[in-house]
């Protein structure tokens, strides 16, 4: 739907703008609220189209991208308002709808799904995230290890700096680890030419601004992937064994959401502890853990509120101690 409303708004401006920007802020919060968690699991069988949802997602934000630049910054016709109606709404969609689905396809076994979402990363310039995601985030996600990880305490302003750079860095010695001996293309390659690719058509597209507004896009989404990171592992630590191993990865490392719709738009990604137990699990099988830890409000009403550090420390403390103080697992420092 919201890519349909962009479609739409982007052509023809006017309400459909309106619309799109309307459903990826306000109705998702609104319907969350009004509109119970209908509870159960499932296999994932009764949605036999996953996969082509996350392709239909994938191809849509490869296509989107370059009409949204064309739209935000060449001759569209479109006002300065809805040039920025135009550039939010996408963004949103990109952070909220697209990041879930590339994250679904870089964890498939499927080669063809796997390089579309590698794609799509590298099209949002954060390419790394293919790599580090898996590689380093799931290997040691809660520990100081992992530059994903936020830090009790720690503002999100300084854990995006911190998970950018940590995440690029760690990402690419993991991949040359993963490929010693091995001949062959090493994907940051690949990650920086389809980034320079992206930044060459938004050029040709609209000059200058449209390299700006690509690259503006493109930063928007990263900031939602990193607000995600820094919300659903906020806090949370694994303790170190007596051999001084990290205890294997449970359920209590993520936080998560049970909020219907926006539990529904983002492809259950606020099922956080699920797949990081079963990180090939496809999403429509995910769960909820009843040992996990579960935050108050929508994944996206928490990111917001990450972005005042104080309201966030002070918002989050009750629910921190509370799972530090239930078990051993979350006592680390």
């Amino acid at each position: 739907m919201p890519l349909a409303l962009l479609a739409l708004g982007l052509a023809l401006g006017g309400p459909w703008l309106w619309a799109a920007f309307l459903y990826m802020s306000l109705l998702t919060l609104l319907l969350d609220q009004l509109i119970p968690l209908v509870p159960g699991q499932s296999d994932g069988s009764e949605f036999p189209v996953a996969d082509l949802l996350l392709l239909t997602i994938g191809l849509g934000a490869l296509a989107l991208l370059p009409a949204a630049t064309w739209a935000i910054a060449g001759p569209s016709g479109l006002s300065p308002g809805q040039r920025l109606l135009a550039f939010l709404a996408t963004g949103f969609w990109l952070g909220q709808v697209v990041h879930p689905a590339a994250h679904e396809l870089i964890h498939r076994p499927n080669r063809n799904l796997f390089r579309l979402g590698a794609t799509v990363y590298a099209a949002l310039l954060f390419g790394q995230h293919t790599s580090a995601h898996r590689l380093v985030h799931h290997r040691a996600v809660a520990t100081p290890e992992d530059p994903n990880t936020a830090r009790s305490g720690e503002s999100f302003y300084r854990f995006a700096r911190r998970a950018w750079a940590g995440s690029f860095r760690q990402g690419a010695r993991a991949e040359t680890a993963l490929r010693a001996g091995r001949s062959g293309l090493h994907p940051y390659i690949f990650y920086l030419a389809v980034s320079a690719a992206a930044l060459t058509l938004a050029t040709f597209i609209a000059g200058l601004p449209g390299l700006l507004a690509w690259t503006g896009l493109a930063l928007h989404a990263q900031s939602q992937i990193l607000l995600s990171d820094y919300v659903q592992h906020y806090g949370l630590t694994r303790a170190r064994l007596p051999d001084g191993r990290y205890e294997p990865v449970g359920p209590r490392h993520s936080w998560n959401t049970a909020h219907w719709f926006t539990s529904a738009m983002m492809l259950n990604a606020p099922r956080h502890s699920d797949h990081h137990l079963h990180p090939s699990r496809p999403f429509p099988a995910l769960r909820l853990p009843d040992e996990a830890p579960r935050l108050p409000w929508p994944l996206p009403f928490a990111c917001a509120m990450a972005l005042a550090p104080r309201l966030w420390r002070r918002a989050m403390a009750p629910h921190l101690a509370r799972w530090r103080e239930s078990g051993p697992a979350d006592t680390a420092a």
